[in-house]
């Protein structure tokens, strides 16, 4: 008849406290390997939202592209056009050029600043919202009008305390309307921001007469193929342009430089706490084994009063079970402590993540359950004669 579920709740526990340093011993081997386990996988998380603060901070991953033309000629609207219809993987394109590096004057307000002209595509390519107004639409562009965007940074220079939106300002000494107001982003490592004016490209060529471009601006459709779309790129642009020097760079290389550095680092330390937990099971079976050969009298007399190998053999995985639970809950309350502490100290982002969790003390359940079982099917498969003997 085999026993309720209580009576072997109940059996187990006793054995468990009846031998209190076996059982810490065992719990101390599962609480280093899920410790181990539940540190990597927070410091993996811990710096993927460190990266994605970065990315945020400045305008969406892109490539920079341009080429260098012995007979002068430079890169144009169309050659923009001709990447447009042929990369793959692209999710954006747009260029930019400058426009005037002169006053900007508000009222009584009046600064130096570079004023940049910048295609239909821009906020898509930037990666940058607008918070205020519109930004230039095709009406815009067709008809050249005198209109500008700002970013944030500007608007809390110039326009602290009113609506910026169909102001006036003036630029080399003509008049700009206000339509709208867009993020501030970083545009490369140690960047600052400094107030940004834009301007619709066809508005530079109308005034200046210059048809050229600073250069191209590409954004691909997922981070992993930057690589991929700078060299379809410079493939395509040298077919255009045969003899010319090609130049690349992308806005987020440093940043994908330490996120091949964490990963690589993160898989290395979880591989090292995939290992401790490991030698956390060994020393499980080899705590089961010994527990099974010292209470041989126990279990011959129990099978012999009637206890099955079923009972036998939960007993034993749920003593098993237990051990790895307790170690895995209190290395992950630990973890949890020490990395709050961590995170406040160099400001650092950190949420508790019940994934992570559940996935650490899930591992140490089934590698303590998986270290339990043979000894206990061996403990289960005992002849209670024999075991009577032994006694």
């Amino acid at each position: 008849m085999s026993l309720k579920t209580l009576d072997l709740l109940n059996l187990t526990y006793k054995s468990l406290t009846g031998n209190l340093v076996r059982s810490t011993l065992t719990s101390l081997g599962v609480f280093m390997g899920v410790a181990a386990v539940n540190a990597t996988l927070q410091v993996g998380s811990i710096s993927e939202r460190v990266i994605a603060e970065q990315l945020s901070k400045r305008e969406a991953p892109q490539i920079n592209a341009y080429i260098w033309l012995r007979d002068g000629r430079s890169l144009r609207l169309e050659d923009m056009e001709f990447l447009k219809q042929r990369l793959i993987g692209l999710k954006a394109i747009s260029t930019s050029a400058g426009f005037a590096y002169d006053y900007v004057v508000y009222q009584d307000r009046s600064e130096e600043m570079f004023v940049e002209a910048v295609s239909e595509d821009y906020l898509l390519t930037s990666g940058r919202q607008v918070l205020q107004g519109r930004f230039f639409n095709n009406e815009d562009f067709s008809s050249f009008r005198p209109v500008v965007a700002i970013d944030d940074f500007l608007r809390g220079q110039f326009f602290e305390h009113e609506n910026p939106i169909g102001k006036r300002l003036y630029i080399g000494g003509k008049p700009y309307i206000i339509i709208g107001v867009v993020e501030t982003k970083l545009r490369y490592q140690d960047d600052e921001p400094k107030g940004e004016i834009f301007v619709p490209l066809s508005l530079r060529t109308a005034l200046t007469g210059r048809r050229n471009i600073g250069g191209i601006q590409i954004r691909p459709s997922h981070l992993e193929d930057m690589e991929s779309i700078e060299e379809q790129t410079e493939k395509l642009l040298l077919q255009r342009f045969p003899g010319g020097e090609f130049y690349a760079w992308n806005n987020a290389e440093d940043i994908l430089e330490q996120k091949k550095t964490l990963e690589m680092t993160s898989r290395a330390l979880l591989a090292v706490g995939g290992i401790a937990l490991l030698v956390g099971g060994v020393g499980i079976a080899n705590i089961t084994i010994a527990s099974t050969i010292e209470r041989t009298p126990e279990i011959g007399l129990r099978r012999a009063l009637g206890a099955t190998q079923r009972d036998i053999m939960l007993q034993f995985i749920l003593e098993a079970a237990l051990l790895s639970l307790l170690g895995g809950t209190l290395a992950i309350a630990s973890v949890h402590s020490l990395t709050v502490v961590v995170a406040k100290t160099f400001d650092l982002p950190y949420n508790f993540e019940e994934k992570t969790a559940a996935i650490a003390l899930g591992s140490a359940v089934l590698v303590g359950v998986g270290a339990g079982f043979l000894p206990a099917l061996k403990a289960s498969q005992l002849d209670p004669v024999k075991a009577l003997r032994l006694g």
